[in-house]
């Protein structure tokens, strides 16, 4: 595990280098290890890199030690690949995750989801009030349809712009219900509330303008920007409701009647349970969660309302919306937190936000033009009409008729990807799914074609820089290094307790111990428990579960040397109880007998034990290693390493 460290431990940090180097030279051969060759240039970039700040470290025997645990390492990663953990699904899962993180200090293109936090976060310091009008069509309508809802939606924009009222036109033409109500007027709401297009639209547009015409999964919008503000952030309210229905007039008159009790010192909590029509806030005061401007767009009187209160504890006259009668108690304004405070909630709701998609798929195309992607589309529909429900239930077998497998279904950087390659793709990925063939076909080849180009794309980057090429190897055999260690040495030395047994008794001399104490203590931060139990205990009482549960923790009796607590070296080894403070806490010690000097015992050398067996079995482990993976080190290349890390 401490080989695992030394070697990974410092990878992080590198990653946000940008080496912008000339192409090396081929570099020299320093050793081979069953049968795979380490190049000096590999071995030197990680010596500097894990030995940078030890100046100390760059002699001829420091290296030809580093040399003889790199070698161990490097044995390990190749018995790793010879078991074939580098193709286990889970292996994939964590090399991919860390490998798109390397790549993104070196790709020119901004990481989707960062861009749209750096550009939501000033939106939500605005509020924006619009109007629009709303020309109704389907993603999925013909393009005659959507030809013609554009052409209604260009002469209406041409209206406006030569002067006709933008209200009376929305309550005219706009497909937007509501706007023949309110003249298309949205009031005021902030970034996150409305769809992607029209949010970017409505805060790139200046007050009293008119957007251009904006394409949304609902149709064509006119958007006419109206105000704009800083944001009010979100206000907490308590209410009580009188829902709408029956007599108007008598409804109105109990929510007077409502108000005056209030107003009469009557408690507000009291009122809300006997009276609130909405029953899931009525027990616990009309209680609201925190809303924002456009939260409650539906209701926009309880909004206004809401936001126009300041005082905490304030309490509205009676006011009516579409639900019914309400008054409010105002309790606390929130302002907008910082982006570092918002940061991580921002990204999840981001995250689930249609325009990361969006930008996701801008960039996944930019990259296919990038890496020269040309598909063969009469050969790809010939294979994905060979989908069938065998697909979806994961076990399609299908074999190409005649030169069909040998045809290429789409090429990257000049590079032929052919059919019987997909075959052989779908059949080992295949999982039962509930998507028609067809469209499962579709996806696994989408997963496949894009695997292809980030790997021309990863080729790309490791011939740009070397930086790079070293930090993805570093990674991918760190990981092989953790799950053969796991499996070879971790869990056998931690699992193996007949083993644990027989390597303590053949090494007991290496557990001794000097003078010790047999105790247990009880911590607290009220001295008068240490006081009453003291008492309790000098009666001959035995102290019960209600006893110790008095106390913040209670450690039970083992053996204690010094310095194993600051607790125990601070009484007095002598049988029975005492007392003692440390770091702000009370200790009642209770020493139960002296311990002499002499061998552990198992129990309590297990950790070292444990520890030192793993040692052991690692030693035994690479010997083999050792004798299975032929060591050849090229006396050349370690003169050439040692000259080039001694030089002063």
């Amino acid at each position: 595990m401490r080989v695992f460290w030394f070697l990974i431990g410092s990878i992080l940090f590198s990653v946000s280098l940008q080496a912008q180097q000339k192409k090396p030279a081929a570099p020299k051969p320093l050793f081979t290890a069953g049968g795979a060759g380490v190049s000096t240039d590999e071995f030197t970039y990680t010596y500097r890199k894990n030995h940078q700040n030890n100046p100390q470290d760059f002699t001829e025997e420091k290296v030809n030690e580093y040399l003889q645990l790199f070698i161990n390492f490097k044995l390990k990663v190749a018995e790793a690949r010879f078991r074939g953990l580098d193709t286990t699904a889970k292996f994939n899962t964590e090399f991919k995750t860390y490998r798109e993180e390397l790549k993104k200090p070196y790709r020119a293109e901004e990481d989707a989801l960062e861009k749209l936090v750096q550009q939501t976060y000033p939106r939500l310091t605005e509020e924006v009030r619009a109007a629009h009008i709303l020309i109704s069509v389907n993603e999925e309508a013909t393009p005659a349809d959507t030809l013609a809802a554009y052409q209604k939606t260009a002469d209406l924009r041409k209206r406006i712009v030569a002067g006709e009222d933008f209200e009376k036109l929305a309550r005219e033409f706009s497909q937007d219900p509501s706007g023949k109500v309110n003249g298309g007027d949205l009031g005021y709401f902030t970034a996150l509330q409305m769809v992607g297009p029209f949010e970017e639209a409505a805060f790139s547009t200046p007050v009293g303008n008119i957007s251009s015409i904006v394409r949304t999964r609902f149709g064509y919008h006119i958007i006419k920007v109206k105000d704009r503000k800083p944001s009010r952030g979100e206000v907490e309210v308590s209410h009580i409701l009188l829902r709408a229905g029956g007599d108007e007039g008598a409804l109105r008159s109990k929510a007077f009647s409502v108000h005056d009790q209030l107003r009469g010192g009557r408690s507000w909590d009291e009122v809300c349970k006997e009276f609130s029509d909405d029953k899931n806030t009525s027990e616990q005061g009309g209680r609201l969660r925190p809303f924002g401007v456009g939260a409650l767009a539906s209701v926009p009187e309880f909004e206004a309302m809401a936001f126009s209160m300041q005082q905490p504890g304030e309490i509205s006259d009676p006011f009516q919306s579409a639900l019914g009668w309400h008054i409010i108690r105002f309790e606390r304004k929130i302002p907008l937190p910082s982006l570092k405070e918002m940061d991580a909630s921002l990204r999840r709701r981001l995250g689930r936000d249609e325009r990361v998609q969006q930008s996701q798929q801008a960039q996944k195309t930019a990259r296919r033009k990038k890496f020269q992607f040309v598909e063969q589309h009469e050969t790809l529909e010939k294979i994905l009409a060979k989908a069938d429900s065998s697909l979806t239930k994961a076990n399609w077998t299908y074999k190409p008729e005649g030169a069909l497998g040998a045809q290429q279904l789409f090429s990257v950087s000049n590079n032929p990807y052919t059919v019987n390659q997909f075959v052989s793709f779908v059949q080992k990925n295949q999982k039962a799914t509930r998507l028609a063939p067809r469209a499962y076909a579709q996806q696994l080849y989408d997963e496949w074609t894009e695997e292809k180009i980030q790997t021309a794309e990863e080729e790309k980057l490791k011939q740009e820089n070397p930086d790079f090429k070293n930090l993805l190897t570093e990674y991918y055999e760190g990981i092989l290094l953790f799950e053969i260690m796991e499996k070879e040495v971790w869990n056998k030395a931690s699992e193996d307790t007949v083993g644990q047994k027989k390597f303590y008794e053949t090494n007991t001399n290496k557990y001794q111990a000097g003078d010790r104490v047999e105790a247990r203590y009880f911590a607290t931060n009220d001295k008068k428990i240490i006081s009453e139990t003291l008492a309790k205990i000098n009666k001959g009482d035995t102290l019960s579960a209600a006893d110790l549960r008095k106390f913040k923790s209670v450690q039970n009796f083992r053996t204690y040397e010094k310095k194993d607590s600051k607790v125990i070296d601070q009484v007095t080894w002598v049988s029975g109880l005492h007392e003692a403070d440390v770091d702000g806490l009370h200790y009642l010690v209770e020493i139960k007998r002296l311990v002499p000097p002499g061998a552990k015992e198992f129990i309590e050398a297990r950790a070292q034990v444990i520890s030192d067996y793993q040692d052991e079995l690692e030693k035994q482990w690479v010997a083999g290693l050792r004798q299975k993976y032929p060591v050849k080190i090229n006396k050349k290349g370690k003169k050439a390493v040692v000259a080039e890390l001694t030089k002063k």
